[in-house]
């Protein structure tokens, strides 16, 4: 589950050539729920755009996974937009 988390910031000279698309990360939730890892599973087809979501979500906060009543380290798959309104 996610906790109350910051989009990331649309990089200016993306938003202004007119990128967007979605970013899937891996997130690696460690037992406190903190990012611990993050790899992009798909990329949005623009580099920047996928730096910007990992960048973001390195300071992002999960509710851990449990096995039992034991927090468990567990990936997660996050999908990460960017659009232009």
């Amino acid at each position: 589950m996610y906790r109350s988390n910051t989009r990331p910031s649309y990089p200016r000279w993306a938003r202004k050539r007119g990128w967007q698309g979605t970013v899937m990360l891996e997130i690696l939730v460690d037992v406190e729920g903190r990012t611990k890892d993050i790899r992009v599973y798909k990329s949005s087809g623009y580099d920047v755009l996928d730096e910007a979501a990992a960048t973001a979500a390195k300071k992002w906060m999960f509710v851990p996974g449990m096995r039992g009543d034991s927090s468990v380290e567990m990936w997660v798959r996050v999908p990460v937009s960017f659009e232009l309104q």
